[in-house]
């Protein structure tokens, strides 16, 4: 049985009895942000154990929790008492934050004691903002995090950068919620919150995955490109997932989905969900360390009938992984090799990530692949939009890095006998219009212009050679710059 409670109304689903089961009911709830939902009080409900408030993340709603999920019934059966909410899943971490807060106060009024939160990916977000900046923490006994991108996804960068940001923007994955979550935009919300006074008055306990998906799905492929800013669940990296003054529990074995199923992490965190719980406990707390190397390489656009895009592999890259993302399944691709070599065989699955979601991939793996000019061609019979990358597995990936000082971007060379030239692209949006203009760099640097608030987004496409062995590189980087000229990233 599951309650549904508003601010002045209080009903029941029907419940249909099953043993083996918390409860069920024949339709889920209307998933209309705040609104939240209590779920059937186990048989016996020890003092000690506090009641569970679950969370969701992007794009997602309360029943992330039941439904192909354990989570529900696994609290259930382990006696503890369960509240739900479902909160504005496209919009940013203030919008929650206001909503979640007042409602985390009547969840509290409700049970009568403090509770424990559990959220996915960026529920924790969201949480945190109720929390410290909302004026909720006198409510909340402690937070774990499953996978939360604490500062933020390089895949939201991504999805804004010069060359995929068209293509979010026809999928509608383009948001406040993704906006929110580039990294430049949460090194400046990690600022404002990790300086209030609010933000140790809950302790906060965080989990991270290391898995991907399976071959060519959106996690696997989200996993490989974020394979360059360190070990990742597909979705998030495990240094994003962390905060310096938050206990990790536990780096695991999972992806970015079942990390929030009951039989993967409910038995590791239980031990914290009861009034009991010592705080500080003897888990690690680990700090958040970044890195870029610089493996992808990205070309995207719109063509009818035919196109064809040129990609360098350089001598000595152990393997390249091609992936295709389109509007649609009908593309048909034939890959060439500087000797004239076709492949064809891409293997075709659906995106259902929170960035490119409902786009196609097709990809395609070469090991040992022969180096110079490789050709991808594709043909399809009706207008079509879509995003190459190409991820290589290749010591030039040390080659460049990129970084920020102050109001400057640094293009570095780790090898000094690399020359590069770079093509930048700066996107931001003025006055809600997305505009876009060429920057160039002077002696591997480049000077932000003073375009006022908001989040910008540096493409920098490079191409690069090593004695006669060329190479061809994208980086991406964003960057906030808020109402008072600081400047924010990693």
């Amino acid at each position: 049985m599951i309650k549904k409670i508003s601010m002045t109304v209080l009903a029941l689903f029907l419940l249909l009895p099953s043993w083996s089961h918390a409860g069920s009911w024949t339709k889920d709830p209307s998933g209309v942000p705040g609104q939240w939902y209590v779920g059937t009080t186990p048989s016996s409900v020890a003092p000690s154990k506090q009641p569970i408030l679950f969370v969701h993340g992007l794009n997602s709603s309360s029943n992330t929790w039941w439904n192909d999920n354990n989570m529900y019934d696994t609290a259930y059966q382990n006696g503890y008492e369960t509240a739900f909410i479902d909160l504005y899943p496209t919009r940013n971490m203030w919008d929650n934050g206001t909503l979640l807060s007042q409602k985390i106060r009547d969840i509290y009024n409700y049970y009568g004691e403090k509770v424990v939160i559990v959220a996915h990916s960026k529920g924790g977000i969201d949480v945190q903002s109720a929390l410290v900046h909302y004026g909720a923490y006198p409510y909340v006994s402690r937070v774990i995090t499953l996978s939360t991108p604490h500062y933020g996804s390089q895949l939201a960068d991504l999805a804004y950068s010069s060359w995929a940001g068209w293509l979010a923007g026809i999928l509608g994955s383009k948001n406040e919620a993704t906006y929110s979550l580039q990294t430049g935009y949460m090194s400046y919300f990690r600022e404002e919150t990790d300086q209030n006074a609010n933000v140790t008055k809950v302790p906060f306990y965080t989990f991270g995955g290391t898995k991907w998906g399976s071959f060519g799905s959106s996690l696997y492929w989200g996993g490989l490109y974020l394979s360059g800013y360190g070990s990742n669940d597909g979705a998030v990296t495990v240094n994003s997932s962390r905060l310096p003054y938050a206990t990790e529990l536990k780096v695991g074995g999972w992806n970015h989905y079942t990390i929030k199923e009951g039989s993967s992490t409910f038995n590791l965190f239980k031990g914290y969900l009861n009034e009991t719980t010592n705080n500080s406990s003897g888990a690690v707390t680990q700090s958040a360390s970044f890195n870029n190397d610089a493996d992808s390489f990205f070309r995207g656009g719109g063509y009818s009938g035919e196109t064809q895009e040129k990609i360098l592999v350089e001598e000595g890259a152990r393997s390249v992984t091609f992936d295709w993302m389109s509007s649609s399944p009908s593309s048909r691709l034939v890959l060439k090799d500087p000797k004239k070599n076709k492949y064809s065989s891409f293997d075709v699955s659906k995106d259902n990530s929170d960035y490119f979601n409902g786009a196609y991939h097709h990809t395609l793996t070469i090991n040992t692949p022969n180096p110079g000019e490789w050709t991808l061609e594709s043909a399809s019979q009706s207008t079509e939009t879509y995003l190459l990358n190409v991820s290589f597995d290749s010591i030039m990936n040390n080659a460049v890095s990129m970084s920020m000082e102050q109001d400057q971007i640094s293009l570095k060379k780790k090898d000094s006998d690399v020359s590069i030239q770079q093509d930048m692209t700066i996107e931001y949006y003025k006055n809600g219009k997305l505009k876009e203009s060429k920057l160039k760099s002077k002696n591997g640097l480049l000077k932000l212009p003073s375009l006022g608030e908001g989040v910008y987004n540096v493409t920098i496409d490079i191409k690069g050679k090593k004695g006669k062995n060329a190479f061809n590189r994208t980086l991406i980087k964003t960057i906030y710059v808020d109402d008072k000229g600081r400047i924010f990233g990693e």
